[in-house]
């Protein structure tokens, strides 16, 4: 094996007689450079806006949410929330009341999802205090109840934060049996004051405003019922064990979800939007890797006396082959070593300076330049696909090695 690394080696580097084959060499070292620097530079990207969107959602889910299985409330005298706060690592166990509702801005009007959450608590467990583009996070003050609304919300009522405060209305549909022939009698209607706009997440943003718990039961007549609880951990706190306990409590009447579960079909699709693009550009990669084939064919005519002197010292076939599928692995190592170090540098200065820009400089975007993360699992993946690629691509011209090329009888 030494004997065979150390020919290829002095193949790999030495000049050869053909000038061309040289060209050929690097051009194929050059392609596999720069097919594994975008695959690591690409990934890297969606590792980045991955982990921006997943904070977006987080800054809006609960660490956990609990849901009744059937219908759409819980009744809360009935429920075992003393055991659940009891459990090692929760916090805070939260009631929650979501409705849709019309919410309404002079003759604006706009249908949307109110949310009635604690007005202590929900700034401690939530991250939605760092999305506020414009007001304050503000819920309750000297008695006064607020809501903090979506910037899509106050883009669909035509709403702007004024030196005075503005009040918008909040139409809820009434729990009545009937129909009345006065469609007023069927909602109930509520003003409250806008203290602030968030921007956490399109979808988010134009469906949902805050407000606190006791205006939204009032909203919608509510005695004992509420939505859904939600659950705030502890940093330490194992939540896969957490929710294997609450469930264990619950039984089947309730759905226990954590963060992943909450958005389970947004993260599958990044998931395989990014791993389709990894096969997209390894699709091009082994392309680009077939000028290997080339390059090593032109090498074994080039090294045709070379072949014999070594055959004339004993050399068997199984050697000669090796030293030639040897040269094409060194071919894709060092392209793909190359690769990695320069899509490296290219991610690091991007994750410094942020040179790539995302749209102009007028703050329309959550992240002024493409976000990049480098993960040490992208790069095994991709040093083992651009190996393998090569080792393939290297493994045919050595194989064909007979007397049709050289005029040398290898079985």
């Amino acid at each position: 094996m030494k004997f065979s690394f150390y020919i290829a080696k002095r193949y790999l580097i030495s000049k050869k007689s053909h000038n061309i084959i040289n060209i050929i060499s690097g051009i194929s070292v050059a392609g596999i450079t720069i097919g594994t620097m975008a695959l690591i530079i690409i990934l890297s990207v969606f590792n980045g806006f991955e982990n921006l969107v997943i904070s977006l959602f987080n800054n809006f889910n609960p660490d956990l949410v609990i849901t009744p299985t059937e219908g759409k409330t819980i009744n809360t005298s009935q429920f075992p929330s003393q055991q659940i706060k009891q459990l090692k690592g929760v916090d805070f166990l939260m009631e929650v009341i979501e409705e849709n509702v019309l919410i309404q801005n002079g003759e604006k009007q706009h249908i949307g999802n109110i949310k009635g959450v604690d007005e202590n608590q929900y700034g401690l467990t939530s991250g939605l205090d760092s999305c506020m583009i414009a007001g304050d996070f503000e819920l309750k003050n000297h008695g006064i109840n607020y809501a903090i609304i979506g910037s899509g919300v106050a883009y669909y009522l035509d709403f702007r934060m004024g030196m005075q405060e503005q009040a918008i209305q909040v139409l809820a549909p009434k729990k009545t049996k009937g129909f009345n022939i006065n469609p007023d009698k069927d909602f109930s209607s509520r003003s409250i004051l806008v203290s602030g706009i968030f921007m956490a997440e399109q979808s988010f943003d134009s469906k949902y405003m805050l407000a606190p718990f006791s205006f939204v039961k009032e909203l919608m007549n509510y005695e004992d019922e509420i939505s859904y609880y939600e659950i705030a951990l502890s940093a330490d706190a194992n939540t896969d064990k957490i929710q294997s306990q609450i469930k264990e409590i619950l039984g089947e009447n309730f759905v226990v979800k954590n963060r992943y579960e909450q958005q389970e079909l947004l993260y599958k699709i990044m998931k395989s939007e990014k791993w389709a693009i990894f096969m997209i550009l390894t699709f091009i990669l082994l392309i680009a890797t077939f000028n290997v084939v080339g390059s090593l064919s032109m090498l074994i005519l080039d090294k045709k006396k070379d072949i014999a002197v070594l055959q004339s010292m004993g050399a068997n076939n199984q050697l000669i082959r090796r030293i030639f599928l040897i040269e094409g692995s060194l071919i894709s190592f060092i392209g793909a070593i190359a690769g990695l170090i320069l899509g490296t540098i290219v991610c690091i200065l991007q994750m410094e300076f942020g040179i790539v820009k995302l749209g102009d400089a007028s703050g329309s975007f959550i992240v002024n330049s493409y976000p990049v993360i480098l993960q040490w699992l992208d790069f095994v993946y991709i040093f083992l696909t651009v190996t393998i690629i090569g080792i393939l691509a290297a493994w045919i011209p050595s194989r064909q090695i007979s007397k049709k090329y050289l005029g040398i009888k290898l079985s």
